[in-house]
């Protein structure tokens, strides 16, 4: 059996290579596309990988992995690419809202992903545990395995190589350096059968060649700027990304920033900024900027004015040397557009038969919770138990395919609807432009003072460790709640302030009614 199965990967791999042949054809080689092309490889498929670029990338997005996201890692086989990058351990979030500071630690959970708190959860932290990538572990009076679960946050490109290597070694999996320019589609029908590129054969000249790869089936992964997306999918409100605001980056030195191991959310006068470490010496550092914001016009001295006059006096006192150190160079710093895209039933489902879109093609959220690579990691360990050999033999089947990617839309809902709502809707509290909005910042921040139960199950569901979309409803107008109650008592004040009790009444209402404008929306768009 083992000379049978050696001898087929040889006639697969030479398919590939000589005659660019295969299973599946994936194009990109970046988180979600990786990650897929091992988990189908490993099931027995045949895969070629296409990339435009082989060279470790340099991206200012996608260094945090939560604790959610590296167990969909270790379940896709992958676990081991965050070892040797100089990976930070991540143990939660620190948020420092107008100076005031409160931690906020990833919950103990068991392997269920239920939460516990209380008495449970210091007899876990009291016990002498041993910590893995997984987190700490511990048991609770000889019942359910507990673990405190930890996340990763680490150098992009170093992780991205080491997905790219991972691939490189599998038995099933060709890798081509060639740029995609577009599908191939059946001379009879709407199929796609692979894709057309370009392939570089004089690197001195840059002289290229067209190339032609063909698959059962092809999965189109290449980006938050996909130009897939626009070929495959008609232009409207559900297939266009919506971009508010951009994240420009600086990589700071020896940053300190206590609590070490947190990544640091700072709420001032500005709008959010990030702080995470991503190696032993260096700290991301991402500056949120709505786009047309004045204080950021060229006038004002554009965005580095923006960063040195408006944004470095809201940090805390020990991060602003090494702020102001990294933009000694004069430059300005490299920026991302931070992109909302709900996920379209039509995008796989009533779509061109042979071809799937995905990853951030597919669907995205704003960064501000790092749950980008989560969301990519859980799909494909979905998509894999979907396409499965034992559920579509043939991934030529369209029919077969269809129905696996609309069980594939509603599945994933208990996932993706938690993060990218809780993605949006943190980010336009955190943001605050009118009063109703930095009423419910503050009530915001006043609910993670509370801490113990009251915010265990929220960082859980920001860690992709629980998925119950009820339980984010429920959390977010307890904070709304949270926020009327303390306006409220702001307003009267005291006895004498009864008599602007009607006007607050009032507002109490515009409040509520402003947490239903940011969270129904987008809870509607992702989970029904």
């Amino acid at each position: 059996m083992t000379i049978e199965t050696d001898s087929a990967e040889v006639r697969n791999a030479q398919r590939r290579e000589k005659f660019h042949e295969a299973d599946v054809v994936v194009v990109g080689a970046g988180v979600f596309g990786c990650a897929a092309a091992y988990a189908l490889a490993n099931q027995g498929r045949s895969v070629i990988l296409l990339e435009r670029w082989m060279h470790e990338p340099d991206r200012i997005v996608g260094e945090l992995l939560q604790p959610g996201g590296l167990q969909a890692l270790q379940k896709l086989g992958l676990g081991h690419c965050v070892e040797g990058i100089d990976a930070i351990t991540c143990y939660g979030y620190h948020v420092v809202f107008h100076g005031e500071e409160v931690a906020i630690p990833y919950p103990v959970v068991d392997d269920q992903g239920k939460v516990y708190s209380g008495e449970v959860a210091a007899r876990v932290e009291s016990t002498t545990t041993t910590t893995t990538s997984n987190g700490t572990a511990g048991k609770a009076n000889n019942g359910p395995k507990l673990r405190r679960p930890e996340g990763r946050s680490f150098h992009h490109g170093r992780f991205i190589s080491q997905l790219r290597k991972a691939c490189a070694g599998h038995p099933n999996i060709t890798i081509f350096e060639t740029t995609v320019t577009s599908v191939i589609r059946g001379s009879h029908s709407n199929q796609v059968l692979g894709v057309e590129t370009l392939t570089t054969i004089d690197r001195n000249t840059g002289e290229k060649q067209p190339d032609f790869f063909f698959g059962q089936l092809t999965l189109i992964a290449d980006g938050y700027d996909s130009k897939f997306r626009k070929q495959l999918l008609p232009s409207g409100p559900d297939t266009t990304p919506v971009v508010r605001s951009k994240f420009y980056a600086l990589e700071l030195i020896d940053c300190p920033f206590p609590p070490s191991g947190y990544g640091h959310v700072v709420i001032g006068k500005t709008s959010p900024i990030l702080l995470y470490q991503i190696g032993t010496h260096e700290t991301r550092a991402l500056i949120d900027v709505p786009l047309d914001l004045p204080a950021a016009s060229a006038a004002n001295g554009g965005v580095r004015g923006y960063i040195e006059n408006t944004v470095v006096p809201t940090l805390p006192s020990s991060v602003r040397p090494s702020v102001l150190a990294a933009l000694k160079d004069g430059k300005i710093p490299r920026s991302m557009p931070n992109s909302y895209l709900p996920a379209s039933g039509k995008a796989n489902t009533a779509r061109t038969p042979g071809v799937l879109l995905l990853g951030d093609a597919y669907n995205m959220r704003h960064p501000l919770t790092g749950g980008g690579m989560t969301v990519a990691f859980s799909d494909v360990v979905l998509l894999a138990s979907l396409l499965h050999p034992d559920r579509v033999p043939n991934l030529a089947d369209s029919t077969a395919i269809e129905t696996a990617m609309k069980e594939f839309h509603w599945r994933r809902k208990a996932w993706t609807s938690i993060i990218n709502t809780l993605a949006q809707a943190l980010y336009s509290l955190f943001a605050a432009n009118d009063w109703q909005l930095d009423a419910l910042r503050k009530g915001c921040f006043r609910y993670f003072q509370m801490g113990g139960a009251k915010t265990d199950e929220p960082v859980a569901l920001m860690g992709g460790l629980l998925q119950q979309p009820v339980v984010l409803a429920r959390h977010f107008f307890t904070v709304a709640f949270v926020a009327i109650w303390l306006h409220m008592c702001e307003r009267v004040g005291s006895v004498w302030g009864l008599w602007r009790a009607p006007l607050v009444l009032v507002e109490a209402v515009l409040i509520l009614w402003k947490a239903c404008v940011v969270f129904l929306p987008t809870i509607w768009k992702e989970a029904v």
